[in-house]
């Protein structure tokens, strides 16, 4: 995008202010970018486009900040889940040993991995905030594959503009665009501050994706499927949060 139009980008979201007439002037922007959100269509979608479409523009390689490893939180808190059910007890009691992550969709090569395998491959840290929309957030130093290189060894086709990824906890899925999959810092983490990732904490693996509130950030990945279009899951909003009223963009 050149200089014009971002600053055509600014001037009309600036415009909002005046009225509805700002809210479609920069909507119909949005859409000539292509940065119209998947829950565009619900109560609040002119602002989650708006939203949406001001971030990407204007901070798309932004970096989430990040902390010296004195920082990190000493007590963080793991939210509470349900149950995980008998087969998430079976793989835990073997140390995970038979846990699998599935790879497929808009793919040329799809593909199952075992923990081990995912624990093979290069990995980056930060120490990155998670930050909750309920209000709590903590510090922790997290490890884990770059999304990118499971998306490059999995052959991504150039069409894909989504990444789903869902959890081996019941109905629980959400999906990011190519911007925040192939983001530096988005990472399938397998460790939390220099252990393996404890399963409160979405343990044996979780995306992490500091750029994003919390619910975005998946504990108990189990699956990722590439699209061009997110009308055929759940209610095509995006994820089981958006299908409950939560924003599809969540940017922090």
């Amino acid at each position: 995008m050149n200089n014009v139009s971002r600053r055509k980008f600014i001037t009309t979201g600036l415009a909002v202010a005046a009225g509805a007439s700002g809210i479609a002037a920069a909507a119909k922007i949005a859409q000539h970018h292509g940065l119209i959100p998947p829950d565009a269509g619900v109560l609040y979608g002119p602002g989650e486009t708006l939203t949406y479409a001001a971030q990407r523009l204007l901070t798309r390689h932004s970096m989430a900040r990040e902390f010296p490893r004195s920082e990190v939180s000493t007590n963080p808190f793991a939210n509470p889940v349900d149950s995980l059910g008998d087969e998430f007890n079976r793989l835990q009691a073997a140390g995970f040993v038979d846990w699998r992550l599935t790879v497929d969709g808009m793919v040329a090569r799809p593909a199952t991995l075992s923990l081990a395998e995912i624990r093979s491959f290069p990995t980056s840290t930060h120490v990155t905030m998670i930050g909750c929309e309920e209000g709590w957030t903590y510090i922790a130093e997290w490890t884990g594959v770059p999304l990118s290189y499971i998306l490059d060894r999995a052959g991504a086709l150039p069409q894909a503009r989504y990444v789903v990824y869902r959890s081996i906890q019941s109905d629980w899925w959400e999906s990011i665009d190519m911007a925040d999959a192939l983001h530096p810092q988005t990472l399938l983490a397998h460790r939390m501050n220099g252990n393996a990732l404890p399963v409160p904490f979405g343990g044996p693996m979780r995306l992490r994706l500091p750029r994003q509130l919390g619910y975005k950030n998946v504990k108990y990945l189990n699956q990722l499927t590439l699209t061009d279009n997110l009308k055929a899951f759940g209610k095509g909003l995006g994820g089981s949060d958006p299908d409950y009223g939560y924003a599809w963009y969540a940017g922090i």
